[in-house]
């Protein structure tokens, strides 16, 4: 039998003994249950690097791993193709976007290939193809026809450099664009909106979701549901039609505190509401506020600034006159763009009251109050003060009877607001989907009809970024007939974000052939929603969110019958490499195909895995994967090389008890780990098993047919992670083709269950304690154990251990250092 592991000789046979077979395509008519394991589509950036396998190595094992165990698993893979990145590389390249795109989804279907992954192949989607995003079109006109997709005037959020506009979510860190990392304005444009807002929510709602606490907590964050009042300040000015300003308010027990009024710069009432002896400073402030970026307005610890306009509001409970002032913290986009201020009970009120010189009333006394002007603003609950009949209540009462108070009168209502903006979803390039909407003198906004979908990208345009969208420029694309009545229209030329496409991949997986819908209906009831869905965190806000809003509004337009799109999420961490996340923007990242042709995908494979915990990441070295790569070649060694039962001495019943222990164990604990997606500890457990399998052979202490059960017990539990290595010592024992079509090995609980022991704990050799401990404990974890013990902790009391002595399987005895006398 040969004993040379050639891992490159080895991938390349199996992988085209596969791909010849047939073996990973999916069949959707199975008597097996189904199993939906997606991990996210990579974007089309022309290489796939070591952070591209650390998201789908490990979730192809997972993959591998449950179609063993039974299921009939869809595990689909295809590309994000459209977006600012593929047309900036092109420009930056001189070529043509789709070009540049197609060029580079050839080289990374390679390099995916040679990861040897269960994909289907015939299930690839590409999203910047116009047989998807024809659907991506015919998605958007259903939405449309709903009431979920309408054009406004916005001001909004614009990239000088990318020449486009970004979604609040693209907004990152301090203002600035997630692409190319430049510091956002503010810009005034017709756009495209889609009404997420409609779903703020039920998108709350995570029942029945296995997801991160942290990326739920993100979305929260980003929803911003704020309860309380909205309240009707009446405008004490004869002169503006308007009569009253509305402001939302989650302290409404504090509005006998109010001692001024707050308007964003923006708000149109400002004009109106300027005295003429404040009109120049106003207009100066309001120029200068707009040139300001929004997290600057935000930032915490910005100094206060402001103007006051000369008119006043009169408090709707209190009769007074308030004074209504300008500032940039207040933003037209949150809330209804005013702000009762309450100096005393707010942090940004207070430091605004301090720079102006303006009145700060306390209103809601904190526990103990002496009656002294506080040096900082109290935002807790306490006892209302200086609030007519109010006074006396506590805060919480009192928020309760003022909201009553507001209803009966008719002056404010209870309410919920949200931080939560509708998704503009228009952008001013060329490489995305064309918004399938034309603009008629005579008949205003049309939708194109969904027979003369899709409405192509033209080839022949200029994509070289202007600030306004390249197909505007195109006359080919942009004149056309009006749908309505036939007469001279234009093309609407904004394109739609890519996230767009990406928010309904997972459905197309199920069908990519049909051509007569976006997908099949009967498939998508079988295979939806996603069991398990993987990928990075940091989509959380944006993809992730956006495509459980698209899965509700289909609901809802009546296109599926069910509400989430993944049931159980989990978050990878990231590769570091230099001390840095692994990017192309970084310089750093470090790419697979020199190390898999070296020493194989699977040793590749292998130590991504086993790094550390899949949900943290780790630090890449060499050194590590030249580790992974010496461990296979030993289990290649222990299979390959002939088995010679009683070869060092007889044979033992306790070794073959000890064996079968041993053998059903691994199997147990294997599995548990797989399920659990704890890769690391499961690859410690096959390296535990492979040693002690290489002990016995030495010694040839077991029969043969328990050795032979063995080696295929091995196998089958590294098939998943390396499926190369394992087809081929499979096919060299004897065994029928494929490996990857067998069961997975069953364990017998009897078997597997550790033997256990009582373990005596003493302290300067008196019994203590005892404990029920696995007979396999090691002296670390008795250490560890018997240190831990409450009963334990409460003899030490605090003394020194000077020393801790360990009997194997019998006594731990913990040493203390003598009291010292004074």
């Amino acid at each position: 039998m040969a004993q040379n592991y050639n891992p490159r000789d080895i991938d390349e046979k199996w992988q085209q003994r596969w791909a010849t077979d047939g073996l990973y395509e999916v069949k959707d008519e199975s008597s097996r249950p189904q199993f939906y394991a997606l991990t996210m589509f990579p974007y089309t950036s022309g290489d796939l690097h070591i952070g591209h396998w650390y998201t789908m190595a490990p979730s192809d094992v997972y993959a591998r791993f449950k179609r063993m165990q039974g299921y009939n698993v869809l595990h689909p893979m295809g590309f994000d193709a459209f977006g600012l990145p593929a047309e900036n590389a092109a420009i930056s390249h001189g070529i043509h976007p789709y070009e540049w795109t197609m060029r580079n989804i050839e080289n990374m279907r390679r390099q995916l290939k040679s990861m040897g992954a269960m994909y289907d192949w015939r299930r690839e989607v590409i999203t910047c193809l116009p047989e998807y995003y024809r659907w991506t079109q015919w998605l958007f006109l259903k939405l449309y026809h709903a009431g979920l997709a309408y054009r406004a005037g916005a001001a909004v959020n614009w990239c000088p450099r990318c020449q486009t506009v970004l979604a609040n979510e693209q907004v990152v860190g301090e203002g600035c664009c997630d692409r190319c990392g430049t510091t956002v304005t503010k810009k005034a444009l017709e756009q495209w909106f889609f009404r997420i807002t409609r779903y703020a929510e039920e998108l709350l709602d995570y029942g029945g979701l296995d997801w991160p606490e942290r990326t739920k907590a993100m979305q929260r964050n980003w929803i911003g549901k704020s309860e309380g009042a909205e309240i009707s300040f009446r405008l004490d000015d004869p002169g503006t039609e308007q009569k009253e300003i509305r402001v939302f308010t989650t302290r409404p027990d504090t509005i006998f505190g109010v001692t001024f009024f707050l308007l964003a710069p923006e708000n149109p009432l400002v004009r109106r509401l300027t005295a003429r002896e404040h009109k120049a400073e106003v207009d100066e402030y309001v120029a200068w506020c707009r040139q300001q970026a929004e997290y600057e307005r935000v930032a915490p610890g910005r100094e206060k600034t402001g103007v006051f306009l000369g008119s006043y509001v009169i408090n709707p409970l209190s009769g007074e006159q308030v004074p209504i002032w300008i500032t940039d913290y207040v933003l037209p986009t949150y809330g209804t763009g005013a702000v009762m201020a309450v100096p005393a009970h707010d942090e940004r009120d207070f430091a605004f009251a301090r720079k102006f010189n303006l009145p700060v009333r306390m209103v809601i006394a904190p526990p103990d109050w002496p009656g002294e002007e506080l040096a900082e603003a109290y935002t807790g609950p306490g006892i209302m003060v200086n609030s007519a009949g109010f006074s006396g209540m506590p805060s919480e009462q009192g928020y309760e009877a003022i909201c009553d108070l507001l209803e009966k009168e008719g002056r404010g209502k209870r309410t919920v607001t949200y931080r939560l903006r509708d998704w503009l979803i228009s952008r001013q390039r060329y490489w995305g989907a064309p918004i399938p909407i034309v603009h008629c003198q005579k008949c205003g906004t049309v939708p194109v009809p969904e027979e003369d979908l899709p409405v192509l990208l033209p080839p022949d345009a200029e994509f070289k970024p202007t600030g306004e969208s390249p197909l505007k420029y195109s006359e080919s694309f942009v004149n056309t007939a009006c749908p309505g009545c036939g007469g001279l229209a234009q093309r609407e030329t904004d394109t739609m974000d890519s996230f767009v496409c990406s928010s309904w991949y997972f459905l197309r997986y199920t069908s990519p052939q049909t051509t007569d819908a976006p997908f099949d209906d009967s498939r998508v009831k079988h295979w939806l929603p996603v069991d398990l869905y993987t990928g990075g965190a940091e989509h959380a806000v944006m993809h992730l969110f956006y495509a459980r809003f698209f899965t509700k509004a289909l609901r809802d337009i009546g296109l599926i019958d069910f509400d989430e799109p993944f049931t159980r999420l989990f978050n990878q961490g990231i590769i570091v490499y230099g001390e840095g996340k692994m990017s192309k923007s970084r310089g750093n990242v470090i790419a697979p195909d020199e190390y898999v042709a070296e020493l194989g995908a699977d040793a590749m494979r292998g130590y991504l895995m086993f790094i550390g915990p899949w949900e943290l990441g780790g630090e890449w070295n060499d050194r590590g994967l030249v580790g992974i790569s010496r461990w296979l070649n030993r289990v290649w060694k222990l299979v390959t090389t002939d088995y010679v039962p009683g070869a060092g001495q007889a044979e033992d019943a306790d070794d073959a008890r000890e064996f079968l222990h041993m053998t059903h164990k691994t199997i147990k604990k294997v599995g548990a780990d797989l399920e659990n997606l704890r890769f690391n500890t499961m690859l410690a457990s096959l390296m535990e098993f492979t040693n002690y399998l290489s002990k016995i052979k030495e010694r040839g202490a077991v029969p043969d047919s328990l050795w032979r059960e063995a080696m295929s017990t091995l196998l089958l539990l590294m098939a998943p992670t390396a499926p190369h290595l394992a087809e081929e010592m499979w096919s060299k024992k004897g065994h029928s083709y494929s490996i990857h079509t067998r069961a997975w090995p069953e364990y017998n609980e009897d078997l597997a269950r550790e033997e256990e022991i009582v373990l005596a704990i003493q302290i300067d050799g008196k019994l203590r304690d005892k404990v029920l401990v696995p007979a396999s404990i090691s002296e670390g974890e008795a250490k560890e154990l018997a240190l831990g013990r409450e009963r334990v902790r409460s003899y030490i009391n605090g003394k020194e251990v000077r020393s801790v002595i360990y009997v194997p399987q019998r006594v731990i005895n913990i040493v203390l250092s003598p009291v010292q006398s004074g």
